[in-house]
């Protein structure tokens, strides 16, 4: 209904959804593990399980155990909705901040690429161990300071709790590195993040727990938040959680030439921490789990909403460019005043 009265959808994500996620995450804190993870895991397990026990020792018929399995999977469905989903309705970033979008053009997209390779190179610094409260108290504290003019929500409570995946394992079969669980307002991480992906991680799945809902927009939230950030190693974090994108748009609309010249301004240490970050992962992923999981992910994708399916994440660089440029118009109307 919110996608067809969008009025409804702009109710729910700015006044109904701050409260709802008050509660429910507030709930969900007082438990040290991720019990959104738990109950997925058990309400599969039931579904599967409920038709042989309802046969067998309640002597139902297979209309009313369909049913009933049926039932319960609607009640589900209200409740990821009613808890989070309704977000999917809401204004896109553009629409809520007022910043136009820009089409990519080859000066304003090699203008950003030069600024983002030079700060890249200068944010670098070798991140070995990291401090999960520094992260969690830059986190807060940005997302409370950018809120107003970058039309996100602010953190529900002060010490947002953050949760490692139950099934870890099975996790980094499919390539997923955290996940925001709806039914409990709760975000978790993936327990065999590397320093340099946690900062950037957690800020991605925090801006979920905040109701943004594309994924492109959540890496745009989490680099403003940790290149924004005091400690280096955020800082770091941040830029390098878009490489891969930004250099998979630079290969996609350079000439082989351009491209060449471009990946050879980048530091040869974040070369080959690229390098060794796409290991890492690689070893741990399944290929066939893991395209099982991407096809699902983007039927789910396009079902709400985001039409670019999985390649929403890459996005992330035209809202960039975007937000440069608007902050470069503002800059020109103020000199034209001054």
């Amino acid at each position: 209904m919110t996608q067809w009265i969008p009025a409804l959808a702009t109710i729910y994500s700015q006044k109904v959804y701050p409260g709802i996620s008050y509660v429910l995450s507030a709930f969900s804190n007082i438990f040290p593990f991720a019990i959104g993870d738990l109950f997925i895991f058990l309400s599969i397990v039931g579904v599967i399980v409920y038709p042989i026990y309802a046969k067998i020792r309640k002597k139902l018929s297979w209309k009313k155990i369909l049913l009933n399995d049926i039932e319960y999977l609607l009640w589900i469905y209200v409740w990821f909705y009613l808890a989070w989903g309704l977000n999917y309705s809401q204004k896109n970033f553009y629409q809520r901040t007022g910043i136009p979008y820009t089409a990519y053009t080859p000066e304003n997209f090699q203008t950003f690429v030069d600024e983002y390779i030079t700060q890249l190179n200068r944010s670098y610094t070798p991140l070995n161990n990291i401090s999960q409260d520094l992260i969690r108290k830059e986190s807060v504290r940005l997302y409370n300071q950018l809120s107003d003019s970058l039309g996100v929500h602010r953190p529900p409570h002060a010490n947002p709790k953050v949760k490692t995946m139950l099934f870890t394992p099975f996790i980094s079969m499919v390539g997923v590195t955290g996940s925001m669980g709806p039914f409990f307002c709760e975000f978790t991480l993936n327990g065999d993040l590397l320093p340099i992906n946690y900062p950037a991680t957690y800020a991605h799945e925090l801006a979920h727990l905040l109701g943004i809902t594309s994924e492109a927009e959540a890496n745009f939230y989490a680099y403003q938040v940790c290149t924004r950030a005091q400690a280096t190693g955020i800082r770091f974090s941040g830029y390098f959680s878009v490489l891969d994108h930004v250099l998979s748009n630079a290969r996609r609309l350079l000439s082989e030439e351009e491209y060449t010249t471009l990946y050879k301004r980048i530091r040869p240490e974040i070369i080959e921490l690229a390098k060794h970050n796409q290991a890492y992962w690689s070893a741990k992923y399944s290929p066939i789990i893991g395209d099982i999981q991407d096809w699902i992910y983007d039927l789910y994708l396009k079902g709400n909403k985001i039409g670019s399916g999985r390649q929403n994440y890459s996005e992330v660089v035209g809202l960039l460019i975007s937000y440069q440029e608007s902050l470069k118009d503002k800059e020109k109307k103020i000199e034209q005043k001054n």
